[in-house]
């Protein structure tokens, strides 16, 4: 393969990937969360940048209320990197599958009168794998609804639901 060829193969691939990116909007929100590890809420914010036809980039970030338990207080926060494939687009609703890498972190503290302070964080990457729907309203807000199951140590569920804004 010459030099002419793969720059005009790199352009041709450029040229798609900008003119599937023209078809659907770059989105940014923000949701609750629950996460069945954790045991508690959180709050996220999240987006999606489109790549190709059907298929976006999807970041987000979800930080766990701070647990507490007999003495002992439980931080929680999660990175998500993921890919949505659209399987259904019609008027009402997109549904969608998605996959991609976790990175949770886990901060556990004890003070006690007696013991003293102690304290330890862990960090994970793990996988996810789940779906979500979008709700078409009607403008540039985009009501959604979101389960996956995050596959790490023990494993955690995580339901969230909230609003996309289309930029």
């Amino acid at each position: 393969m010459n030099l002419k060829s793969t720059v005009v193969g790199v352009l041709i691939s450029l040229g798609v990937a900008f003119s599937a990116q023209a078809q659907e909007e770059t989105r940014i929100g923000g949701f609750i969360a629950y996460g069945t590890e954790i045991e508690n809420i959180g709050i996220g914010a999240n987006a999606e940048f489109p790549i190709i036809e059907n298929m976006t980039i999807a970041p987000s970030l979800i930080y766990y209320f701070p647990k507490e338990e007999y003495e002992v207080k439980v931080n929680w926060f999660e990175v998500n990197a993921n890919a949505n494939y659209y399987l259904v687009n019609q008027d009402i609703m997109d549904v969608y599958a998605l996959g991609g890498l976790n990175y949770s972190s886990v901060k556990v503290s004890y003070n006690d009168v007696w013991l003293g302070s102690y304290s330890g964080s862990d960090g994970r990457f793990g996988l996810n794998i789940g779906g979500g729907i979008n709700f078409k309203i009607g403008g540039k807000i985009i009501p959604f609804a979101e389960l996956k199951y995050v596959i790490i140590d023990g494993g955690q569920v995580v339901a969230g639901a909230g609003a996309k804004f289309n930029l």
